[in-house]
């Protein structure tokens, strides 16, 4: 029953009441007429939400209440809501100054106090600071200070309780301090037994132990953590009952000897001994054994003489057996559940009958008490439940509560903006439900918890989360084995915490400039590129990837060869902005215009949009993963087949691999939406070649065999690369499988004589098989030559939208479809359309103005036909040129390109070969090198890397072999390689990758060891990045590259259904001590704020190094707290896994471990060195 109180009538009675003074006592210290004396004032002597729940209970009181705080605490919450604090322990630690009794006294006699209130923990089971408040002729609101010692006092509570006839577990008579004494116990009465601390609790000093061999050490162990936290190492020993419930009892008792009890709580749900939610009533426990416990520790409260509020603990076994554990002489943490089932306000009754009232006075007597549903408290700490619940300290960045009908909270400082220490215990916040059963008290409790957004610290609300998901949780079947027993409740999925690391990445390119190179001084352009309409509500129109996905490649093959029309592959989506945006085009812009293509180039043979650079660029410059970028654009087009550039036995990388990577990337294509894979190798080495026809074919993409163009067929003086070198290599290629013939021209050397000469050729040779022409525009001659090959009998060109086409990209798209109108090979492609589709790249590539080529490269070149520059390096290198300061050279780059070419064979250049040729040209340049002097010196000339692995062999074996002398000269007795370079390497171990990255990262996918496997240092640099700064990909291109301007707002969509609202406000112009400036956004309405280190300020200020997170050497610290012990110094050898510092933060103590075996290089701290998360505490080689 719910008991009500009118507020002034009780005000009335505590200022008429009179005060009688009587001293007839009972032998068990209870009066026979109890004094009424109202409180006026009430100090607690604490902090934290305990502080502010008995404040909030004085306030409803009409009582004035006083808090306390240390130096630490100074801006704490719990000051402030009283109506009078003071500081204690000046210049004391931060926990003593709360364990201070003498500042404490003072300060009541000081400030005319009445009563002192001690919460739970520092001092509130302590008999002399209950005395010394007594001592002072001021009111301890709690049981007398005898009995405080008695019960607190495990050896003396057990007595009592056998004197009452209350059971108890088989333990020791008194406290045990030596192992000897705790061996002939274990040996009288067996095992499993339980150490405890004698005089202390919470968990601490507690060790269970089941094999005789495991007495003395773990009695040690106990003992000594005993003594570090109570200042005594006296142990207590306990038979020990194996699958118990841990039962507690909330009673009540006056100075009259009056005793009721408020029914119970299962305290079951524990790690490590302490609790971790808790339940009132118990569920499943029988009535009559809870009428039989209740009773017995009523019986034991009247016995002893308990006043006040108090809880006996039991232990009740499978059976129904129930044992005392121990008394609780104080408020507990889990009152607010037993407040809830039985709306009985448990601190205004501690104050009512410190104040002298009776338990029929308050109207608390056992029949009218009853319970009512079932109430559910979980205690939010700022502990990280995936890294075995370490103490997170930090500043609430965010901080949005769950509230609503059935949840109550209890907090301190729960706010955005506040700074959890590491001094203190970690609780944040407890959150309590109350429903009508359990379930749906679970239920509530389940969606408050999910309403709760916390940034800034870390949070075991997960791990909360999956208890109350847990079905022998909802359905009440527990016992203190159930968190061991259920390791799926560590089994947590990551916070995706999107908007504030998205806030943080846009402070940290206000503060410290883009996040990502910038090629020029240009800046993106204030544009909103429109994007065309398209009826979404529709599919798009089905095209030739329907072929393909019901008949397979060698169906797509046979359709592609028998249309009549000239097919178009659009290069838009990748090598167009790879030959003139430096390939930074991101995934953002080209999602956009997605459905756009989908519904209007439906007859396209392919879109080229994947592979190639673009893959490692968008893990090192976009910060995106590609293949999120694949997956997606396959959800917007799924009607055009996708096309992607494969390097042969390179993949996607510069170097070569294990066979099993290449296999396994072509799979893990396919399954994310890859269609048609242009397999080439960049110096036409057929076994490279091979590997990679194979690993796609087998993937079940349609294999385009690549044969990489140069020099010039249709001049007779060009012999090494003459009509035959390429019909021979059509035939091997037809003869190995290929569905598809594909000539890549990369530098755009194809003249329009030379296209018809080739594909004619192979065309006569293969009637059959569907030909497809790459080329790119630098002479200006593309659109003629494409025409040339289209006549001479081609299927397929390739061709980039007219606003991303010319110069060094492909042909442009209008032009061919405009050529060929009214042919019998039209393309049946809407000008039109082109026409819209090539405005939105016209605006969206003034974006990208910090990489546009134009800022170097004005028009095509015709020299490509001497210097064979491909068209994709030409941008770059002009680029590189005038970052090397080489602007003004860059016609000696193209002539000493051409010469490089020669020195090396005159080779195929496209990636990787190309990069060695263009390598060798900067490097002629910058030492002013020609060839003969480069040959001459070179035995004592140091190469680029590139150019040295090309002469071993790595890249593959170019046609008519190595250049000597100049090969010999520069390995000299270097390893060379024989034959295919990947033949000799092991097979990729992708188990042992993947467990290698999860001890790095949270959450790791096989797209991320896909990654990994071709680029690992990128892909690590690019996971750290992505958990730093969330889901950059969403942000608009300007915003991304250069920030949002201040007072601009703008969206950021997520998801379907779920945008950013975003305004940036200001950025601070104040530094503060430890370098940071602080960055003023709105979301969604409301203030934001994060701190970015500013990188220039910090270079004059001294601020503790941080430890990167992807070098295994620099140990950093793995939770804020302050350094007690180190164990090595510079120049010790170290074991992985050996301890090497000890950290101490909200009460816990961490042992850092060495993650390497090595030397200690450096120290970056010394004893008392107060770290943060993060902060580098030493360097091991």
């Amino acid at each position: 029953m719910f008991i009500p109180a009118a507020q002034s009538a009780y005000r009335t009675l505590r200022k008429t009441q009179p005060r009688v003074r009587l001293n007839s006592l009972f032998k068990n210290g209870y009066s026979s007429k109890v004094e009424y004396k109202p409180i006026r004032s009430v100090l607690v002597a604490n902090r934290g939400e305990i502080a502010i729940r008995v404040f909030r209970a004085c306030t409803e009181l009409g009582i004035k209440s006083v808090a306390v705080y240390s130096e630490q605490d100074k801006m704490h919450m719990h000051r402030q809501k009283a109506d009078e604090s003071y500081v204690v322990g000046k210049g004391l630690p931060p926990v003593e100054a709360y364990l201070n009794i003498p500042e404490l006294i003072r300060v009541c006699k000081e400030n005319d106090v009445d009563a002192v209130h001690p919460g739970y923990g520092f001092l509130s089971e302590r008999s002399d600071f209950a005395q010394a408040v007594i001592d002072a002729g001021l009111r301890f609101i709690g049981p007398s200070p005898d009995v405080v010692q008695k019960m607190g006092d495990k050896v003396a509570a057990r007595v009592a309780a056998i004197e009452a006839g209350v059971p108890i577990v088989p333990g020791t008579d008194g406290p045990v301090t030596t192992k000897e004494e705790a061996l002939d116990f274990c040996k009288k009465h067996g095992l499993p037994v339980i150490f405890k601390a004698a005089y202390g609790g919470g968990g601490r000093g507690m060790r269970v132990v089941r094999k005789m061999e495991d007495v003395e050490e773990s009695f040690q162990r106990a003992s000594s953590e005993a003594k570090a936290a109570f200042g005594n190492g006296a142990m207590f020993i306990e038979k020990f009952i194996e699958r118990p419930r841990h039962i507690e009892v909330q009673l009540l008792g006056d100075k009259a000897g009056n005793v009721v009890h408020l029914y119970e709580r299962d305290c079951s749900v524990q790690r490590r001994h302490q609790k971790v939610v808790e339940i009132a009533p118990a569920p499943r426990l029988p009535i009559e054994i809870r009428d039989k416990m209740t009773e017995a520790a009523v019986r034991l409260a009247r016995h002893v003489g308990y006043e006040n509020a108090g809880t006996v603990e039991f232990l009740c076994d499978e059976s129904g057996n129930f044992y005392f554990i121990e008394v609780n002489a104080r408020l507990q943490v889990e009152h607010t559940v037993t407040e809830e089932i039985t709306g009985i306000d448990l601190v205004q009754s501690q104050i009512r009958i410190a104040e002298g009232m009776t338990l029929p006075e308050l109207g608390y007597t056992q029949d009218k008490i009853q319970p009512r549903g079932y109430a559910i408290q979980c205690r939010v700490t700022t502990e990280d439940p995936a890294n075995d619940f370490q103490p997170n300290t930090g500043r609430l960045e965010v901080f949005r509560s769950g509230e609503g009908m059935g949840i109550r909270l209890d907090s301190a400082s729960a706010y955005a903006g506040a700074i959890i220490s590491p001094y203190y215990d970690s609780l944040l916040v407890k959150v309590i439900s109350h429903a009508s059963d359990l379930q749906s008290s679970a239920s509530k409790m389940n969606r408050a918890l999910r309403e709760f957004r916390i940034r800034g610290v870390k949070t075991n609300i997960p791990f909360l989360l999956n208890v109350l998901e847990n079905q022998k949780f909802l359905h009440g079947v527990l016992d203190t084995y159930f968190i061991d027993e259920h390791p799926q409740l560590f089994k947590f999925k990551p916070t995706l915490n999107r908007a504030q690391k998205l806030l943080n990445y846009m402070g940290e390119v206000l503060v410290n400039g883009p996040q990502t190179p910038l090629a020029t001084t240009l800046k993106p352009a204030l544009v909103t590129p429109h994007v065309p309409d398209v009826p979404l509500v529709t599919e798009p129109p089905k095209g030739l990837r329907e072929v393909l996905v019901c008949g397979g490649p060698e169906a797509f093959a046979k359709e592609v060869r028998s249309r009549k029309e000239l097919l178009l592959m659009d290069t838009t989506f990748r090598d167009a902005h790879q030959s003139l945006l430096a390939t930074r085009v991101r995934s953002h812009d080209l999602l956009k215009i997605s459905p756009f293509v989908a519904h209007k180039f439906n007859n396209l043979y392919s879109l080229e949009n994947w592979g190639g650079a673009t893959f490692d660029v968008a893990l090192r410059f976009l910060h995106e993963c590609p293949w999120e970028r694949l997956e997606e654009m396959r959800k917007r087009i799924p009607n055009i087949p996708f096309q992607m550039l494969l390097r042969g036995a390179n993949a996607v990388g510069y170097t070569s691999y294990p066979d099993n990577v290449v296999y396994k990337f072509c799979e893990l294509a396919v399954q994310t939406g890859m269609d048609i894979f242009r397999v080439f190798d960049s110096l036409n080495y057929l076994p490279n070649l091979i590997l990679g026809m194979d690993a796609a074919g087998k993937a079940g993409g349609v294999v385009e065999a690549a044969i990489s163009y140069t020099g010039d067929v249709s001049d007779p003086k060009r012999t090494k690369y003459d009509l035959k070198y390429y019909t021979n290599l059509a035939d091997e290629l037809v003869k190995a499988g290929t569905h598809v013939l594909c000539i890549k021209d990369m530098a755009g050397l194809l003249k329009p004589e030379a296209a018809r000469l080739l594909i004619t050729a192979i065309r006569d040779k293969h009637p059959d098989i569907p030909i497809h022409i790459h080329t790119h525009d630098t002479s200006g001659a593309g659109v003629a030559s494409m025409l040339a090959c289209a006549n001479a009998g081609a299927d397929v060109v390739d061709v980039a939208v007219d606003s991303m086409s010319g110069m060094t990209s492909q042909p442009s798209m209008g032009a061919v479809v405009a050529s060929l109108q009214g042919t019998p090979l039209d393309t049946n492609v809407d000008l039109r359309t082109v026409s819209e589709y090539s405005a939105y790249w016209e605006q969206t590539r003034t974006l990208y103005a910090p990489f546009e080529c134009t800022t170097t490269m004005r028009s095509g070149n015709a020299d490509v036909y001497l210097n064979e520059i491909p068209g994709g390096q030409y941008t770059n290198l002009q680029f590189q040129a005038f970052s090397l300061g080489l602007g003004d050279f860059f016609e000696d780059v193209k002539k000493a390109y051409r010469e490089a070419n020669l020195l090396l064979g005159d080779i195929i250049k496209v990636t990787p070969s190309s990069k060695v040729v263009g390598d060798l040209a900067q490097f002629m340049v910058q030492n002013n090198l020609t060839a003969d002097q480069v040959l001459e010196r070179a035995e004592e000339l140091s190469f680029p890397k590139s150019v040295v692995e090309y002469l071993q062999g790595s890249i593959g074996i170019p046609h008519g072999g190595f250049p000597e002398p100049l090969r010999s000269r520069v390995l000299k007795d270097m390893p060379r390689i024989e034959g295919r370079p990947g033949a000799e390497l092991q097979d990729l171990d992708f188990d042992k990758l993947k467990s290698e990255l999860k001890e790095s990262h949270s959450s790791i996918t096989n797209r991320d060891v896909m990654s990994a496997a071709l680029y690992p240092q990128v892909t690590n640099d690019f996971l750290h990045f992505r958990e730093k700064y969330g889901p950059v990909d969403k942000l608009d291109t300007r915003i991304f590259l250069t920030g949002p301007n201040v007072g601009e707002e703008f969206d950021v969509p997520l998801e379907r259904g779920k945008t950013l609202s975003v305004k940036a406000l200001a950025v601070s112009a104040d530094l503060k001590p430890n370098g940071i400036r602080e960055v003023f956004f709105e979301l969604n309405g409301q203030l934001r704020a994060v701190h970015i280190l500013d990188k220039e300020a910090v270079k004059e200020i001294h601020v503790h190094p941080k430890a990167n997170k992807s070098n295994k050497s620099e140990v950093g610290a793995p939770m804020p707290g302050t350094v007690i012990d180190i164990r090595v110094q510079v120049g010790d050898k170290v074991e992985k896994g050996q301890p090497l510092v000890v950290l101490s933060a909200m009460k816990m103590e961490m042992v850092v471990q060495s993650p390497l075996a090595g030397v200690v290089k450096k120290l970056e701290i010394a004893n008392g060195t107060k770290l943060e998360g993060e902060d580098l505490i030493m360097i091991i080689e």
